[in-house]
């Protein structure tokens, strides 16, 4: 079982490669002529956001969750 720490690098590490992967997604977007194949790539890049901020909120609440002093993320209080 992981403690919370080590949740909390995983997570960070995820948000890292989603942050990557959405620049390269934009960055394949700028260049696409195609508007069928663009319009793919901002639905995949408009998919992959939301999961970037969850996985960046959680890193921060899991790196933190014992410190007092942290106002928690309401939206993770159980």
């Amino acid at each position: 079982m992981k403690t919370l720490m080590e949740l909390s690098v995983t997570y960070r590490a995820s948000a890292e490669a989603l942050f990557g992967r959405i620049a390269e997604l934009r960055e394949e977007r700028k260049r696409q002529t195609d508007p069928e194949a663009a319009r793919r790539l901002d639905r995949r890049i408009a998919e992959l956001e939301p999961l970037l901020r969850e996985a960046r909120e959680l890193a921060v609440v899991t790196a933190r969750y014992y410190d007092r002093r942290y106002h928690k993320n309401e939206k993770y209080c159980f």
